[in-house]
């Protein structure tokens, strides 16, 4: 078991190629530390049997042959298992094709043997759906691991994955990733493809991707997810020529770095939030990048925050509608909140639906101005360590007066409550740099560079132009070996 967790994806596959060790012995060793920890964890929530693949055996090899790995259970779509999207509504709706990306992942020789907790619908930074019960992080159980892809980043910190299947439509990959100690690259807009049942989710603010504990991973995974289909909707720019697993090592050059723990959200994050920022601006400088600081915020993350729910109730109202044509269930099979998200959705206008997506615009020409003086944004991944399991939960008062407009069909009325101004600064508050990037379609990652004095990680963020994920790894490979975190493993 030690040996197991000593080896990241890439170091594992080739173990097996080699013939030192069997598919059976990791999966058997995967499976044994589940077993193991995971009732302390609550990272996996369906236990699979893995699919064999079904493209023939390339030239080469499988790039991860025999490495064990796990979905998110969140539009990440197996043939005949249910996709539960955290949700009793579709619990035990199996889904009726492979997801494009988990078709990938399979050809590629990954054992997909489970399938981890997330939020209902993806819908929160923390992972605490009512079906499953909330997931734990492993440096300190009493913690969330964030979210959404909540159990995917805990699954890894605790050793039973070096690697496993994560998606982020606001930060979903970061968030968890900088929570739990991990690496977590979010790819730009059309490089990773959707599909065949989804085109392009959450108006193209999502993308899928894993959490990691080694750069290498990440960035061989986005040499196996790369690459359009017939069903995407647009070709994107061609990758690095050797492919992105190549540029880890790579001499990144001197970058132009400007750095900002500022917030409209947030005006007064976490002290420990500013110190891993500094800390990382002082480890690029270290390396001979160019690091200056903004005295503002890079962007209007509060009126960012507006259009980003907007658009996210009007899809949260689409999708309950989806999971009751689905399955016949009624209103009451979904969680408090996701109703009242859905209820704002249905009384968004249309207008002001086009609006909020318009609004996007604004970000990117604000974004653009900082890249063409600046290769990257380096901002903290979140403005708080992360917070207590339970932290989020309405008081019994607000949940009270929220079922009785519900009851009485008066969602409408909530967009007259301070509820939207609540739920930015309450669920955003501790998360509101992450949202940027999604939007903007910009590539981004979370690296683990900082702990707390209570031994909680804190990751940073940086955000590249478009079509920068060959420079973000390329950095992203000189941090990992300036400031290792690899052998930094949770007390579990």
């Amino acid at each position: 078991m030690h040996d197991y967790a000593d080896h990241d994806a890439t170091a594992l596959a080739a173990l097996v190629r080699e013939g030192t060790t069997t598919a059976e012995e990791l999966l058997a060793a995967a499976r044994a530390r589940a077993a193991e920890v995971n009732p302390r964890i609550n990272a996996i929530v369906r236990d699979l049997e893995p699919p064999a693949p079904s493209a023939p055996e390339p030239e080469g090899g499988r790039a991860f042959a025999g490495v064990p790995f796990l979905l998110k259970d969140l539009h990440q779509h197996l043939a005949g298992v249910p996709t539960s999207g955290g949700s009793r509504a579709l619990a035990d709706l199996p889904a009726t094709e492979t997801a494009t990306v988990v078709q990938r992942w399979i050809d590629a020789g990954l054992q997909v043997f489970g399938k981890t907790n997330t939020p209902e619908f993806g819908a929160k930074g923390v992972t605490e759906p009512h079906l499953f019960g909330p997931a734990r992080n492993p440096w300190d159980t009493d913690h969330t691991p964030g979210g959404s892809s909540g159990g995917a980043a805990a699954a890894v910190a605790a050793g039973i994955v070096p690697c496993a299947a994560a998606s982020d439509g606001g930060g979903s990959i970061r968030i968890p990733a900088s929570a739990c100690g991990l690496f977590g690259l979010k790819a730009g807009r059309g490089l990773l493809p959707y599909g065949p049942v989804y085109g392009e989710p959450f108006g193209g603010t999502a993308t899928d991707g894993v959490v990691s504990r080694s750069v290498r991973d990440s960035a061989a995974m986005l040499d196996v997810l790369a690459g359009p289909t017939d069903v995407s909707p647009f070709l994107p720019a061609p990758g690095p020529r050797g492919g992105y697993a190549a540029e880890v090592g790579r001499d990144p050059g001197r970058l132009r770095v400007v750095m900002s723990w500022r917030s409209s959200i947030n005006p007064d994050p976490h002290p420990e939030a500013r110190a891993a920022v500094e800390r990382a601006a002082e480890l690029l400088a270290g390396l001979g990048h160019e690091v200056v600081e903004l005295d503002t915020p890079p962007v209007d993350d509060a009126a960012l925050g507006r259009s980003f729910l907007t658009t996210w109730f009007a899809h949260a109202a689409v999708t309950v509608a989806q999971a009751r044509a689905a399955t016949g269930c009624g209103e009451d099979m979904f969680e408090p909140d996701t109703q009242v998200m859905a209820a704002l959705g249905r009384a968004t206008s249309a207008a002001r639906f086009i609006e909020a997506v318009e609004d996007r615009h604004r970000h990117v020409r604000r974004l653009a101005e900082l890249h063409a003086e600046h290769d990257l944004l380096l901002t903290p991944t979140t403005a708080t360590p992360p917070p207590r399991v339970g932290a989020f939960d309405q008081p019994a008062v607000v949940q009270g007066v929220q079922k009785a407009l519900l009851r009485a069909r008066g969602g409408g009325l909530l967009r007259f409550t301070p509820l939207v101004d609540q739920m930015i600064n309450e669920n955003l508050g501790w998360v509101p740099y992450t949202q940027l990037a999604n939007l903007t379609g910009r590539p981004a990652m979370s690296v683990p560079l900082h702990w707390t004095p209570e031994g909680l990680p804190m990751g940073v963020q940086l955000v590249g132009r478009l079509g920068s994920e060959a420079t973000l790894l390329r950095l992203a490979g000189q941090l990992e070996d300036a400031a290792p975190w690899f052998d930094r493993r949770p007390p579990l």
